[in-house]
């Protein structure tokens, strides 16, 4: 077609050149300059005008409509899967804290789950721990069971070796070192006279003036029967559970955590009557198989036309430099690149590893829920921005692209100054509200506070909720609150949104207007063409061997007028 006579010609010149001869004859010069010039405008054209042009069926586009949909259906099949896993593991760990922890309220205390106060709650809560494990398949309502090739129900103790305290005398004499005691109860032991003697041994005399923690710890074993109404195979899981009685703060109050960690391994041994349940997942895997194939196409034909745009750069380049010694600027090189493309093929690798994860977790083989989760949530939001790219093809949607694209540079400046003035208020915010407010006790919290503020949102409680024990940081903490608020919301978010109207505008008035481009030795009127950068100014104070903007672009895509008839 015209790259292959484009191409011919290009190789006769090269010919020419190392016979010695450095000039080309008139028609050859006149055909290669009509090649690149119709090559450059057939490049520039949205599916439709190059069907149009020279009859070439948008590949692409259809692949990447079918993609949306297979991909999109994918997500939803899965999402409803993983949902079904999630709330398997927040429930078991919901119930593993009304059985393992006495008193417990059903809502946690801050970061910790409960609290105690006395000795005897103390001893209370930690033999409520071991009798209900020694009874949990007596009283549990869950498909639940001993892990037997752990060591059981695990009781650890850490405390400092020595501590002699005399609070009344204000006398102190500690050493910091510290020992930790383990004792270990399992499945097997659980009814028989040993559990009992390790119930009364001397490891349960704890000495509360040196203990820093008691961590119990167990695994536990269950199956979720609920994915077989969802026609999925059961997974098999493992709940490492821990419970921490933390006395690091010896404050007369002991702080409960609950953790609980899942792993999902596969069933070693199960039988499942029903072929409903059989068919159903095979033709989801034949389903994904399909999903992968139609990236994989995609994504074939997206990297040959980044090829083909770098080929197409390469003699655009090399034509001006011999004809005009120019150099073409980088601004020039970029509008080659389709970034389109690059995004959709950073997704179809993301599409095609998340769909044999899939795939794997469907089989059984694999149980990695959150990484295929990522890749192919990721991946999903990619292709839907894609179809942006085929909205900005009629000029009312256009005009939301360019202006995202105009006003991307002076925002993420725009940002980099705020971020400053953001991460000041942050530090001192930290620093010194921190102790007097639980929005302000880690630096994670208070960024997040403040970024609220900036919203409006929780603005009230914000300032309710600091503790008015000292007068100077009460009075401090309105001044830095009202600062940030008017300087945040007022003066800083209406600059930032100033600078996207005002690219907006310029994008709105390029719509029915010309614009002059003063280029190097020539004046150049551009009759804008919306696809090619039409917000960039031309520079000033650019080498002389260097055209700026997208002036030369515009020039071979017959959309500007030249003084002295070039082309």
């Amino acid at each position: 077609g015209k790259f292959l006579t484009a191409t011919v010609l290009e190789n006769r010149v090269k010919k020419i050149r190392r016979r010695g001869k450095f000039s080309m004859s008139p028609s050859v010069e006149e055909k290669l300059r009509t090649a690149l010039k119709e090559d450059l405008k057939f490049y520039f054209m949205n599916p439709c005008e190059k069907y149009r042009a020279r009859r070439q069926i948008p590949w692409k586009l259809a692949l990447q409509i079918l993609k949306i949909l297979m991909v999109t259906t994918q997500l939803i099949f899965f999402g409803l899967s993983n949902q079904l896993v999630v709330s398997f593991k927040e429930e078991n760990t919901v119930a593993f804290k009304h059985l393992f922890l006495k008193g417990y309220s059903g809502v946690d205390e801050d970061d910790y789950s409960c609290s105690i106060y006395t000795q005897q709650d103390a001893y209370d809560s930690i033999f409520y721990i071991i009798n209900q494990y020694m009874q949990l398949k007596n009283i549990s309502l869950g498909t639940l069971g001993y892990e037997h090739e752990g060591s059981g129900l695990k009781i650890c103790k850490q405390q400092y070796k020595k501590v002699m305290m005399l609070p009344s005398n204000d006398t102190l004499n500690i050493d910091v070192s510290t020992e930790t005691e383990c004792i270990f109860f399992k499945p097997q032991e659980l009814a028989g006279k040993k559990a009992e003697l390790k119930l009364n041994s001397s490891f349960f005399n704890l000495e509360f003036y040196r203990l820093i923690q008691v961590e119990i710890s167990f695994k536990l074993k269950g199956i979720a029967l609920q994915t077989i109404h969802a026609r999925e195979l059961p997974d098999c899981y493992v709940f490492q559970n821990t419970i921490t009685f933390n006395n690091r703060a010896h404050s007369g109050k002991i702080k409960i955590y609950f953790d609980s960690d899942t792993d999902i391994q596969e069933c070693k041994d199960w039988h499942i009557f029903g072929s409903v349940l059989q068919k159903n997942t095979q033709y989801i895997l034949i389903f994904d198989g399909f999903v992968i194939l139609s990236c994989f196409a995609s994504l074939i034909l997206c990297t040959r036309s980044i090829v083909l745009a770098l080929r197409l750069q390469k003699r655009f380049v090399n034509y001006f430099l011999e004809k005009y010694k120019r150099h073409v600027c980088h601004a020039d090189r970029l509008e080659f690149i389709n970034g389109w493309y690059v995004l959709v093929i950073i997704s179809d690798v993301m599409t095609i590893i998340g769909s044999i994860l899939k795939m794997e977790i469907k089989a059984k083989n694999l149980t990695s829920y959150d990484v295929c989760s990522i890749l192919l949530g990721t991946s999903t939001l990619f292709v839907w921005v894609g179809v942006i790219r085929y909205l900005g093809y009629f000029q009312t949607y256009n005009v939301l692209i360019l202006t995202m694209q105009a006003s991307l540079p002076k925002v993420l400046r725009f940002c980099c100054c705020a971020g400053m003035i953001y991460l000041g208020y942050t530090f001192c915010g930290w620093i010194v509200l921190g102790p007097y407010h639980e929005k302000f006790e880690d630096l994670n919290t208070v960024a997040e506070c403040l970024f609220s503020l900036v919203n409006g949102d929780d603005m009230f409680a914000t300032f309710a909720q600091i503790q008015q024990k000292s007068v100077l940081v009460w009075m401090f903490s309105r001044l830095y609150l009202y600062s940030f608020i008017s300087l945040f919301i007022y003066m800083i978010l209406s600059l930032f949104i100033a600078l996207i109207t005002d690219s907006y505008d310029t994008i709105k008035s390029c719509l029915d207007g010309t614009f002059l481009l003063v280029a190097p030795e020539t004046e150049v009127r551009v009759c804008w063409h919306l696809r090619i950068s039409p917000w960039q100014e031309c520079g000033k104070g650019q080498a002389d061997n260097s055209f700026r903007c997208s002036a030369l672009l515009n020039v071979l895509l017959g959309n500007v007028c030249l003084k002295g008839n070039v082309f």
